[in-house]
């Protein structure tokens, strides 16, 4: 196991440094000066070499990208056009954020979505099956703006059981120690708080997790035909074991490989395309940040969001990677 994390980690080196060339070379694919695209065409010729200067756009490009790739190590972001902040520190708040929404997504998702796959494939043919089915295409279909806003005004409007945007209560903010606010609201010991946070979670994680879980359940509904019909699903029934035990400990545990992979795409997906949910809901998490930056022409903070986007989607990949060596000891060999 420890050989084989070895050289996954060792596969991760020339994606990353791939990765780091195509975010840094965004600043340079855009068409004329980028200093003054940034400013805008009423910038002074001042204004505008003195941008050059601080992006170090004058020196020769393989410079500027050993300059960049040397900051990166040193955990140095640059710094936002926008704010004059040093993007490290305020692009971790938005990230949480992003995290916090797509964690509570994802458990929806796949706890929703794995179980009804797993009855339908059981109850194959059935009433059951037929209306799951239905329901999953449906969810791939249906656009998330459309049902942020049906939420919205159900939800929040018409009945007044949730929140309809932000993160928490702004008259009551959470004290802030690792920006997650659920985490918070429990290290602080507020249950109050914690309500809060999670109310305000429900309705932008179920409309961020439709599409997952309609992707879920197809491909568990998929994968565990093909295993119920194997032999060996055959023999553990004529033996006398428990359906549930068959469904579950036997069926499930041989088809959970594509359905990890399916889980682990869709989280990561997830953490880079939730603009239109944190837009929709004002969740200020890193896929608004990004959106917001792009407005502003601060590119800096798009390249540097880009990149932490993609880390998170490469860091993703790899714990699923090992989970498949974790559940099937094949792989690693």
């Amino acid at each position: 196991m420890f050989a084989y994390t070895v050289r996954r980690l060792l596969m991760l080196i020339p994606v990353l440094l791939g990765m780091s060339i195509v975010t840094f070379s965004i600043i340079h694919l855009i068409p004329g000066n980028p200093a003054q695209v940034i400013l805008g065409d009423q910038a002074t010729a001042t204004a505008v070499a003195n941008l050059e200067e601080q992006l170090g756009l004058n020196d020769p490009f393989f410079v500027q990208y050993f300059q960049y790739m040397g900051n990166l190590l040193q955990g140095d972001l640059g710094t936002s056009l926008r704010t004059n902040t040093a993007i490290s520190s305020e692009i971790w708040s938005h990230l949480a954020a992003t995290m916090e929404l797509t964690i509570f997504a994802m458990i929806f998702a796949t706890f929703v979505g794995v179980n009804a796959g797993i009855i339908s494939a059981w109850k194959q043919n059935s009433w059951f099956d037929y209306l799951a089915m239905v329901i999953a295409l449906i969810g791939v279909s249906m656009p998330i703006f459309w049902l942020g806003l049906m939420q919205q005004w159900i939800f929040a409007q018409e009945l007044g059981w949730l929140p309809a945007f932000g993160r928490g209560n702004p008259r009551d903010p959470i004290e802030s120690i690792t920006n997650f606010n659920i985490l918070d609201s429990i290290i602080n010991g507020r249950t109050d708080q914690l309500w809060t946070s999670f109310k305000h979670l429900i309705l932008p994680g179920v409309a961020l997790g439709t599409i997952p879980l309609a992707i879920i359940a197809r491909m568990t509904r998929s994968s565990m035909l093909e295993v119920l019909r194997s032999d060996f699903i055959r023999t553990i029934e004529a033996k006398g074991s428990r359906p549930i035990s068959v469904i579950y400990r036997h069926g499930f545990k041989n088809a959970v490989i594509p359905v990890l992979t399916v889980v682990g795409l869709q989280t990561g997906t997830l953490l880079g395309g939730a603009i239109l949910t944190e837009t929709i809901f004002s969740w200020p998490g890193v896929g608004r940040y990004i959106f917001e930056a792009i407005g502003t022409r601060d590119y800096p903070v798009i390249q540097s969001g880009i990149l932490v986007v993609a880390f998170m989607f490469v860091l993703i990949n790899l714990v699923v990677d090992l989970l498949y060596s974790y559940i099937d000891p094949r792989i690693k060999y």
